[in-house]
């Protein structure tokens, strides 16, 4: 299982939120790039960007911040928030992004996700963010009332190989992610998913490697030193 460190970039400094409440944040660190420099050092092969400010303004913000991230690294960076057209997703891939990870626009316009599949293929990826069950969209502050599962399902045929699953009510709260509703998406689709959302420990990762998911996003708990990622990718805890 992949281990993906969460960078939140929120005016330019990495933040985490808390149920993704836009003026709920905790500022960590000042310079981005220094704490994706700091992940790789420790080991982590895939890192996990967010332009808050774009996902709820609906356009990059934080353009200058990605590029550095990406041009400092060398392991590959997949990022959300904020990508809503083709021209934004193409402008992404350009720079380096290995993934883009499409949300909002998931919900609205199933086309998009095909036209950029037909693009990208494998780079494209799309973050389901659910509120007991069902899809929120727009930074999550809007409810969209699908199920979480019939979107996944729907994205499965038009060809998605991977998803990211987030449980808003369990995000920054550092009470384990939604082990039941993971599970029942990883039992009835046939794409790598990628759980996010309340891992806070070790314990929480072992036990999502063990449902064989393909990989975990984890910030807050990296941050507040309750998971040790050179220690756990060492086998050390």
């Amino acid at each position: 299982m992949i281990i993906f460190p969460a960078i939140d970039i929120k005016n330019g400094k990495c933040v985490r939120l808390k149920q993704g409440v836009k003026d709920d944040e905790t500022i960590y660190f000042d310079n981005p790039v220094e704490v994706a420099k700091r992940w790789e050092s420790e080991g982590a092969e895939y890192l996990h960007l967010v332009d808050l400010d774009g996902a709820f303004d609906g356009k990059p913000q934080n353009l200058e911040v990605v590029k550095n991230i990406v041009k400092a690294l060398d392991i590959p960076v997949e990022l959300g928030g904020g990508i809503r057209d083709e021209e934004i997703a193409k402008m992404y891939v350009d720079i380096g992004v290995s993934r883009i990870i499409i949300g909002t626009q998931a919900v609205k316009d199933l086309g998009f996700i095909e036209k950029l599949l037909a693009l990208y293929d494998e780079k494209v990826c799309v973050s389901i963010d659910a509120k007991d069950g069902i899809v929120c969209t727009e930074g999550w502050v809007e409810s969209s009332n699908i199920e979480a599962l019939e979107l996944a399902a729907r994205l499965e045929r038009l060809g998605l190989s991977t998803l990211v699953y987030t449980d808003i009510s369990k995000d920054g709260m550092m009470s384990g992610p939604n082990f039941d509703m993971l599970n029942v998406l990883n039992l009835h689709l046939n794409m790598d998913i990628i759980a996010s959302g309340g891992i806070a420990s070790a314990g929480h990762l072992k036990k999502l490697e063990e449902m064989n998911l393909y990989g975990a996003i984890t910030g807050k708990a990296l941050y507040e030193g309750t998971i040790d990622l050179a220690a756990y990718l060492k086998g050390e805890c």
